[in-house]
């Protein structure tokens, strides 16, 4: 076990303690007029989850060299779930119930200032428990929220279309339909949830795309995770042929340590096995390279990088995948961060359209188009990270992910199929 991680999971715990500590006081006041048997469940049972979350990851440290071995996310799962289904809902009212306090507080210095205000009785201050009820009922309803996040809306698949035109798009390729998925993180699914997938993979099918571009990260840590979807995943049918890149978490880094010996022959043979299961599934892998599309005569590029991203290993040559292309070639780039469009391709380097993922929407959000909202806590660590984006003749689009990970569902950022039908401006 890693010093670092226990230094994440103590962290962790206090965090969760001081949460608790203080928002048991809001707890405390919203009950002063509860009957005492009452009174006392709501104020003990404010505690309870997280003594049960702390004695979840108190097992996790203690298993954790087992859990490893095993190469088992389900434990894992369990914990991240229970932890976020109470912990975001808690933090919702400790911050309404500083409201409440600020608010007293500020009642409480203008009352030495205010004869009026002296002569009322103190009392009534404490029955001001507005921010504290609002908290309440909005902590619940996060509360079941995330509930319904981790049992149905994971599994909640979406298809987003969008017309994209370009100047230079050949005429030929005029209405050729992409369907564009990221981030399966086939590992996720420990219920082996064949029938949900298997719809999406019916809503993809549904489309008759010409293409379907997959923007990595297949697994989350070994290839053996994709095994059991290979012949689901083979189902996904494209007129025109279906193509991959890797991702992130395709290499096996979080698992396997690049310089040290023992790990070199076991990281190198899950990722040739990765290879071929994209193979099997019938994708063709793009690695560093290019290929060309064909249509009625006509040809564009289709460029596939290794993954390359700001703070994470990069392992993408640009360089490499533009060999052998021509600057007026029409370019479609799969590229697995959004980063690195905005480090080497926009204004750069003449590609017309780069389909990205891996933000996932951080799997929390809220997005009304029609009322131009689109939040997501993604947004604090990337620029772009769900969606269509331009900056002169030069798109970039951001899949919401297909899968999920770490937090083992999704809350108002539900599972993206993204449709892209190209036109000829």
């Amino acid at each position: 076990m890693t010093a670092r991680f226990i230094i994440f999971i103590s962290t962790f715990v206090l965090i969760l303690a001081l949460i608790d500590l203080y928002g048991y006081f809001g707890i405390k006041q919203l009950t002063e007029n509860f009957a005492m048997p009452w009174r006392k469940l709501a104020r003990w049972g404010w505690f309870v989850p997280t003594i049960i979350t702390v004695i979840l990851f108190v097992i996790m440290i203690f298993r954790f060299e087992e859990l490893q071995q095993t190469k088992s996310y389900t434990f894992f799962t369990i914990v991240t779930a229970f932890a976020f289904l109470f912990f975001i809902p808690k933090l919702i009212f400790i911050v309404f119930h500083l409201l409440n306090d600020i608010t007293l507080a500020g009642k409480w210095i203008v009352g030495q200032f205010s004869s009026k205000l002296e002569s009322e009785p103190h009392e009534r201050m404490n029955r001001f428990q507005f921010f504290n009820q609002v908290g309440l009922v909005l902590g619940t309803a996060m509360l079941g929220s995330i509930a319904y996040g981790v049992t149905r809306g994971k599994y909640a698949f979406r298809i987003l279309s969008e017309e994209v035109k370009f100047k230079d798009l050949p005429q030929e390729f005029d209405g050729a339909r992409v369907v564009h998925i990221s981030d399966a993180h086939l590992g996720s699914f420990l219920d082996n949830s064949f029938d949900e997938v298997g719809e999406a993979i019916d809503m993809i099918n549904a489309l008759e795309p010409d293409y379907i571009f997959f923007t990595g990260d297949l697994v989350n840590n070994y290839s053996y995770e994709a095994e059991p979807w290979i012949t689901h995943f083979a189902r996904l049918k494209a007129k025109s042929g279906k193509f991959s890149i890797l991702g992130n978490h395709d290499y096996g880094d979080y698992v396997y340590q690049r310089d040290d010996p023992s790990h070199q022959k076991e990281r190198a043979q899950n990722l040739e096995r990765l290879y071929q299961i994209h193979q099997e599934m019938g994708f063709k892998l793009l690695r560093n390279e290019n290929t060309v599309l064909e249509r009625n005569g006509a040809r564009i590029r289709l460029l596939g990088m290794e993954n390359w991203g700001v703070g994470f290993q990069q392992y993408g040559d640009f360089t490499k995948t533009l060999e052998n292309t021509g600057e007026e070639e029409f370019k479609i780039l799969l590229s697995h961060d959004p980063t690195h469009w905005e480090q080497q391709v926009v204004g750069k380097k003449n590609v017309h359209l780069t389909l990205s993922g891996h933000t996932h929407g951080m799997q929390f959000g809220i997005e009304l188009p029609k009322l131009g909202v689109k939040l997501s806590p993604s947004r604090l660590r990337y620029k772009r990270w769900g969606g269509l984006y331009n900056e002169g003749e030069q798109f970039l689009y951001v899949n919401r992910g297909f899968g999920f990970l770490g937090f083992p569902g999704r809350v108002g950022m539900p599972p993206e199929i993204t449709c892209l039908d190209l036109k000829t401006a």
